[in-house]
């Protein structure tokens, strides 16, 4: 569940089995009509009406699942979807951070950067060839423009604040159906492809290694939570949330319904009890699991965090690894890579 600023919050492990109850209790007549779908297998994939001002068509998407057997009701797929997308900043962020606009970016940064150096270099060193001076310039900037291709291309390799953070709310509810959302793109004969791709995802095999690779870590614990830190300490939610009095919070920190997922952090910005009616306050939210949750939370938490990120990288082939079906690792619990979502995260954050 989630609190009204949008933010997720953790479900205890009794909670943590509801929901993967429900998830393996599917609708008998549903299940008769569905495919039998493998673990990564692309359900739909929705290309954006606009690469300018990208958005998809959700209506249609809930069409194309209803079709394909999975009946999600608008409340789990269609509102917190819009949320997380339909925002304009949003909007802008898909734009910039496009593999078109990089493809775009990559001749446009050269020209900049070869006038910026030419214009340098001709001011402080004289040359009587300027075919010389041409062809080191050419070459400085080939080698600065290829450093920062890279870099923007290893980063989208990285979980993403601005998506795949924001998605994860979508996928806490879409879970329960099966299905795991994320937005991918790129660039195929100069063109940009970017979709919203639903894929089929059954969780409870990952849940379950997941949670025995962290209960056999139990007994270095310390260890464990210091990788946690040190691979997700960037992680932070920032929001503003209404003043509460110090009162009621202090009332409410007991209920184990209102235990928030996204932890709250002690550094977040509080003030004094004495605030003007409808004032807010900036708190701080990480993504770090609690130390005091149990394995099987730890898990599930961990598992939605990184959900929209590896779908993303799944379906644009851009998990690292092996390549070759056979070179599969043991207990692989999807069927269309080397990696599944477990496995990815004990090699992304636990290794």
């Amino acid at each position: 569940m989630e609190d009204k600023s949008g933010v997720c919050h953790v479900m205890e492990e009794n909670q943590v089995d509801v929901q993967i109850t429900q998830a393996k209790a599917q609708p008998q007549q549903a299940d008769n009509h569905r495919p039998n779908w493998s673990n990564g297998q692309c359900v739909v994939a929705m290309p954006s009406c606009s690469m300018l001002n990208p958005s998809f068509d959700l209506s249609l998407c809930r069409a194309k699942l209803e079709n394909n057997g999975f009946q999600i009701p608008a409340g789990d797929m269609e509102a917190p979807l819009k949320t997380a997308l339909d925002a304009p900043s949003v909007r802008r962020y898909l734009v910039f951070n496009s593999a078109l606009f990089h493809f775009i970016m990559a001749p446009v940064l050269y020209v900049v950067l070869w006038c910026a150096v030419f214009s340098t270099l001709h001011l402080y060193i004289t040359v009587s060839d300027y075919w010389v001076l041409c062809l080191s310039v050419s070459l400085v900037s080939i080698f600065l423009t290829t450093a920062i291709i890279f870099i923007l291309h290893y980063s989208n390799k990285e979980i993403n604040m601005n998506i795949d953070v924001r998605l994860i709310q979508v996928n806490e509810r879409l879970v329960k159906h099966k299905l795991l959302v994320a937005v991918a793109d790129w660039v195929q004969s100069c063109t940009g492809n970017m979709q919203l791709y639903f894929v089929f995802w059954d969780m409870s095999r990952c849940l379950s290694a997941l949670t025995e690779t962290l209960e056999e870590r139990s007994f270095v614990e310390d260890d464990t939570q210091i990788k946690l830190k040190k691979k997700m300490s960037h992680l932070v939610l920032v929001t503003e949330d209404a003043a509460v009095d110090s009162e009621v919070e202090g009332s409410d920190v007991g209920s184990s319904e209102e235990r928030p997922l996204l932890r709250h952090d002690d550094t977040g910005c509080r003030t004094s009890s004495s605030r003007p009616e409808g004032a807010k306050v900036t708190t701080n939210y990480s993504l770090i699991p609690d130390a005091a949750l149990p394995a099987q939370a730890k898990a599930y938490q961990l598992l939605m965090t990184y959900s929209a990120a590896y779908v993303r990288l799944l379906v644009s082939e851009r998990l690292s690894g092996p390549s070759h079906y056979q070179l599969q690792p043991r207990r692989n619990h999807c069927s269309t890579a080397h990696l599944c979502l477990c496995q990815y995260i004990k090699k992304k954050i636990l290794r």
